[in-house]
C-alpha cells in the first residue's frame, strides 16, 4: 500500500528555487521530488544522530 501524501504550501526565496530547481534537472527529479529527497536525506541522517544521543556527548570527565 502506497504512503499518503499531503500538499502543502513552501514559501521560498526566488533564487532558492532557480537552484533546486537546476539540482533538480541534473538528478532527473522534480522541484517537488527533490525537496522530498532532500528532506527524507535529512531526517534519516537526524534519526541515525539522534538514535544514541549518548553516543554523542563527550565524556564526562572531558575538560573544556
Amino acid at each position: 500500500m502506497a504512503a499518503e501524501k499531503k500538499a502543502f504550501v513552501l514559501r521560498i526565496q526566488a533564487e532558492t528555487l532557480k537552484e533546486l530547481e537546476r539540482w533538480a534537472q541534473e538528478e532527473f527529479r522534480s522541484v517537488n521530488g527533490q525537496i522530498e529527497f532532500l528532506l527524507n536525506d535529512a531526517l534519516r541522517k537526524h534519526r541515525k544522530r539522534t538514535r544514541n544521543p549518548a553516543d554523542n556527548d563527550p565524556p564526562a570527565d572531558a575538560q573544556a
